[in-house]
């Protein structure tokens, strides 16, 4: 019988590597997880580019206009920037010159509109200075956080969470993209809405309680912000009730025009 030796098993098994013959774990052998059924990818077009934004999560923040909060019954002078969420598939994407039906939706008989500046990010991370934020933003459009008002001030007043109010089916229309690389960074430009040719609200950006810079900073204290996440940064003051037929044109100084009609 032949002795084996350490030295004639690994030179044995450098002789099975380099043949390919190696053995195969069963682990190894494995086939990739396989999702059951297919989810779709949620994306918002971009100016120039054949490429689109893929969506990771929709950021919102509350009464950040100091008219608009007092509207709201807040105190603009006192009260920190709070944000809530929107899921990603409630994005309903308007191109350029188009007019897009925009469905009046269930529960509500109080459908507001509120209309936005929003950033697109290409980067993130957590307790961003507001000095280095912009360097995250990839681009701009111009947005409308849609609302059920009345099932919003409904669960206020229960002291329950009012997330029907805002996060629902197309609840998060937007326009294309802009990258900043070309239209610059927005701290102030004229923004309004009309409905049927009446203007609704108007305002300037300058006007923001808290500035997009500030409220990434803000934000990534609470959460690991990433590439392609997507923040709303408030709605001035106006806000009110659209019906079915209304024709809702939104406007904002260095972006092309976006409008929907309900139906």
């Amino acid at each position: 019988m032949t002795k084996t030796t350490r030295r004639s098993v690994l030179t044995a098994a450098a002789a099975m590597t380099a043949g390919g013959l190696t053995e195969v774990t069963p682990a190894a052998a494995q086939v990739a997880p396989k999702p059951i059924f297919p989810v779709p990818m949620v994306a918002i077009p971009i100016v120039g580019e054949s490429s689109v934004f893929q969506v990771r999560r929709i950021y919102c923040i509350g009464r950040n206009y100091a008219a608009h909060a007092i509207e709201r019954g807040s105190d603009p002078n006192r009260e920190p920037p709070f944000f809530f969420q929107k899921p990603t598939d409630a994005i309903q994407n308007v191109a350029v010159g188009q007019v897009a039906d925009h469905p009046y939706p269930s529960l509500t008989k109080n459908y507001h509109h509120e209309v936005e500046l929003v950033a697109a990010l290409k980067s993130g991370g957590t307790n961003i200075p507001a000095d280095k934020a912009l360097d995250h933003v990839y681009g701009y459009a111009l947005g409308l956080d849609m609302t059920r008002r009345d099932l919003q001030n409904g669960m206020a007043a229960e002291k329950k969470p009012w997330e029907i109010g805002k996060s629902f089916d197309q609840a998060a229309v937007i326009g294309p993209i802009h990258p900043a690389s070309k239209t610059g960074h927005f701290e102030k430009g004229a923004i309004s809405l009309a409905i049927n040719g009446t203007v609704k609200q108007s305002s300037d950006l300058s006007k923001m309680i808290w500035s997009v810079a500030e409220q990434i900073a803000k934000l990534s204290e609470a959460f690991e912000l990433k590439a392609g996440d997507i923040i709303y940064s408030g709605t001035p003051e106006n806000v009110g009730p659209v019906v079915k037929g209304d024709v809702l044109l939104c406007k904002l100084e260095g972006l092309p025009d976006m409008s929907i009609k309900i139906v």
